[in-house]
């Protein structure tokens, strides 16, 4: 089945951004790889800056779904929070690696609009509230939220960028001891 124009310039539009950043990536080029004419890509969006607002906003969303889904219940503990957390993120790089990618790489992109903004900060605040809980009941370091997710999610991503370079081979086993280890990074033990 083939997919619709819009999905095709999104697809193609995530991983030219993802690899090449917003201003190495030309209407032209996404049109290419999307296998459309440029006038096609006005058709959807107004211009580059709404095409990566709406992709931003839209790969934002997918993400906080598959976090949200099955999220466990108030009572749950923090570190079956946290494993569902961590499984929530690899669920989503399995299917969206280039879009984490690209969420990460223009998380601070002048290019983004107000919006896109929110829709970000909205999933900060997810791991934000984990983390706030963790600490209140003294399960996770006393540091800044922010640290704490640049702690795990730079590790998220440059385990995965080792992946695709080749330089490591995933495996369940060590998925499992690398989880482990996010934890134990921002977990008081």
């Amino acid at each position: 089945m083939q997919k619709d124009k819009r999905a095709q310039i999104l697809e193609a539009s995530v991983h030219l951004f993802a690899g090449r950043g917003f201003h190495a990536t030309t209407i032209p080029m996404i049109a290419d790889q999307a296998k459309v004419g440029a006038g096609t890509i006005y058709r959807y969006f107004e211009n580059k800056e709404t095409l990566v607002n709406e992709l931003f906003q839209e790969y934002i969303e997918k993400l906080k779904q598959t976090i949200l889904q099955n999220y466990p219940t108030e009572e749950a503990d923090v570190q079956t929070k946290f494993n569902h957390l961590f499984l929530a993120m690899v669920s989503y790089a399995d299917e969206h690696l280039q879009a984490l990618y690209f969420i990460d790489s223009h998380s601070n992109d002048h290019c983004l609009n107000a919006k896109s903004l929110a829709s970000y900060h909205s999933l900060l605040e997810l791991f934000d509230s984990f983390i706030k809980e963790g600490q209140e009941h003294n399960l996770i370091k006393p540091l800044p939220s922010y640290v704490l997710i640049v702690m795990v999610f730079g590790a998220f991503l440059g385990y995965y960028k080792f992946i695709q370079r080749g330089h490591i081979s995933a495996t369940d086993a060590l998925m499992e001891e690398f989880k482990k280890c996010c934890w134990d990074a921002i977990s008081l033990h």
